[in-house]
């Protein structure tokens, strides 16, 4: 990263928690970052009116007007680099990302998923960890590289899981360690404290950053 701010672009599809928590932390100075872009799939999810008060510029889409992932990824790639965007983050993006945007943006793209990867990847993470009766889960902030929540890890937090948790009251808890955590990574990031091109290095599972 050469810049300051660090030029960032959010992606999300949903209610927008963990964008609403970087904007917060840009806001108060915790989060030496600019957000040039949020990217959205869903033109009327309430993360893009979140953006609108913030004053983020919104690039919103339906897949279903395009003739393939590719094509949209095309689209939005180009707009990635015409403001100069050096981090995507992906805060609650439900679209699978081709290597249209991951090979342009490989060790540039992080994630945060709600457990302790590699365990329970994909949809519904919190139900997972229940179903499997875990007592501890956690969150998990990782670069993306185009598989199932499978890229290396930047950090993870762990969060108790209580006998009498529900997917709610376990998705409750684990939600503020999402808003706290993904601003500090960013801001790692943004002070070199993080480096993403050791990060994207192959490396064994001890090796990976665990903070």
């Amino acid at each position: 990263m050469t810049t300051k701010p660090l030029r960032i672009a959010v992606f999300a599809s949903g209610s927008g928690s963990n964008f609403q928590a970087i904007v917060n932390a840009v806001q108060e100075g915790r989060l030496d970052a600019r957000i040039e872009l949020l990217v959205c799939d869903r033109p009327q999810a309430e993360v893009v009116e979140r953006a609108q008060k913030a004053g983020v510029p919104a690039h919103t889409f339906k897949p279903k007007d395009y003739a393939s992932r590719e094509a949209y990824e095309q689209e939005i790639l180009a707009l990635l680099q015409e403001k100069g965007v050096e981090l995507v983050v992906l805060a609650g993006y439900m679209r699978i990302i081709t290597s249209v945007l991951v090979d342009a943006y490989w060790g540039r793209m992080i994630n945060i998923h709600p457990s302790l990867l590699p365990s329970f990847p994909g949809l519904h993470a919190v139900r997972q960890a229940l179903e499997h009766g875990v007592k501890i889960t956690g969150v998990t902030v990782h670069l993306v590289d185009g598989g199932l929540d499978s890229g290396p890890v930047l950090a993870q937090r762990a969060v108790n899981v209580e006998p009498d948790d529900t997917e709610q009251s376990l998705s409750e808890k684990i939600h503020p360690i999402e808003h706290v955590l993904y601003p500090q990574v960013i801001q790692a990031i943004a002070e070199g404290a993080i480096d993403l091109k050791q990060a994207a290095q192959p490396k064994t599972k001890d090796g990976m950053i665990v903070q």
